[in-house]
């Protein structure tokens, strides 16, 4: 087999008999197969990694950078991955990744941890062995947002499992070293898988001008919305509306710590929020459905002057009322991913037990059911399920 690697000051060919894996790849929409192909090969400065339930396998060769060999374990589904399935390409690279180089074929898997397999030279952040957390996203370090130091909004963002450096959704990844995270003894594989998500939903919280003590509106009661609402609930606080529509959803919802369950369907979601309010309204509400629909009638429940924070990927173009954000001084604002802080705060926040989420967790299935019992299970019986994690070893 032929393995390539570039340099910056050469192009580096060898013909070596690699051995092969399996990896979840996208080909197009409604195009995902477990595919085999070579083991990714760690390089100076990289770590190799076995994963157990989340893994990103490398779609190219790292040489001159710090890299890491890892062995998946759990890898959790994510609302994009099912995106890509569904309209693909949307994150993954059309033509050359501007960071990594890679276009699809994609290997997917965002959401995930494992053990370090292998590192290379100048690796002294993680040991062959250790159990770690991998944080995907991918940025240049060097445009205007960046430097200004929200490099989680990088001009060129990137994620493993999506842009390059291959995916968790492989037997073996290999990805440079700082995306690696020590695991605590106390967080169990299966929850690292969960730290990803739980990270875009406490960074939106922070983001956001959330006070303890603020009623909040939830928009969805999906894995991000669920996080949200442990969040807040940590975070003391008042009253946590949630609107959602699943009865299995409301129902985790509560448990996580909602104190009312608001379904579209049967009230209006903005005059139940003002009565519960005392006419005020929602402090902050928080969108991670992206339905143009829920916003619109969201937005009544927002007190004046208060915060509509959004979460949610949107797939297509929402017509916003702007008069009514207007007159009642109502600030729209996204929240991005996550910064490094909010991916270790919810280390953190797990090893203490102050987050919980292993209810979220609603099926464990293996590597080569990822369609069937992973997307279109996801897809097709979406009120039985919140997370899937595939098992990539088994």
């Amino acid at each position: 087999m032929l393995n390539t690697s570039t340099r910056s000051d050469a192009l580096h060919t060898t013909l070596k008999s690699a051995p092969v894996m399996h990896s979840v790849r996208f080909h197009g929409p409604g195009d995902i197969r477990v595919d085999e192909v070579e083991e990714p090969i760690c390089g100076k400065g990289q770590v190799k990694v076995r994963l157990v339930c989340s893994f990103f396998p490398l779609d190219m060769v790292l040489t001159d950078i710090n890299c890491v060999q890892m062995k998946p374990a759990y890898v959790g589904i994510c609302g994009s991955d099912l995106h890509e399935y569904t309209g693909g390409p949307v994150l993954i690279p059309e033509q050359p990744h501007h960071i990594t180089g890679s276009t699809y074929p994609a290997t997917l898997g965002h959401e995930f941890g494992g053990f370090v397999e292998e590192v290379g030279e100048g690796v002294t952040n993680v040991f062959p062995g250790q159990r770690v957390v991998v944080r995907p996203t991918i940025f240049d370090g060097t445009c205007s947002a960046c430097q200004r130091g929200y490099n989680h909004c990088c001009e060129n963002i990137g994620f493993i499992g999506l842009s390059g450096y291959g995916g968790g959704l492989s037997q073996k990844v290999v990805a440079p070293a700082n995306h690696f995270y020590a695991l605590p003894n106390n967080i169990s594989l299966e929850t690292a898988a969960l730290v990803e998500p739980l990270a875009v939903s406490w960074h939106a919280v922070n983001l956001s001008p959330f006070n303890k003590g603020d009623n909040v509106l939830v928009m969805g009661g999906g894995p991000i919305g669920l996080g949200v609402v442990q969040v807040l609930k940590l975070h003391g606080a008042g009253q946590i509306m949630v609107a959602e529509l699943m009865d299995s959803r409301k129902k985790m919802c509560t448990e996580y710590g909602a104190t009312t369950i608001l379904d579209p369907r049967e009230v209006n979601v903005a005059e139940r929020v003002r009565e519960l309010t005392g006419s005020v309204g929602a402090d902050v509400v928080f969108d991670t459905a992206g339905s143009e629909k829920a916003l619109i009638g969201a937005i009544p429940a927002v007190r004046a002057q208060g915060t509509i924070v959004n979460i949610a990927v949107w797939e297509g173009k929402p017509a916003l009322p702007v008069n009514q954000l207007m007159y009642q001084e109502v600030r729209y604002m996204g929240a991005a991913l996550y910064d490094e802080q909010a991916f270790l705060d919810v280390i953190e926040a797990l090893s203490r037990g102050d987050l919980r989420p292993e209810a979220m967790i609603t099926a464990r299935i293996a590597l080569q059911d990822v369609v069937d019992r992973g997307f279109r299970a996801l897809l097709d019986h979406r009120d039985e399920h919140c997370k899937i994690l595939v098992d990539v070893q088994n």
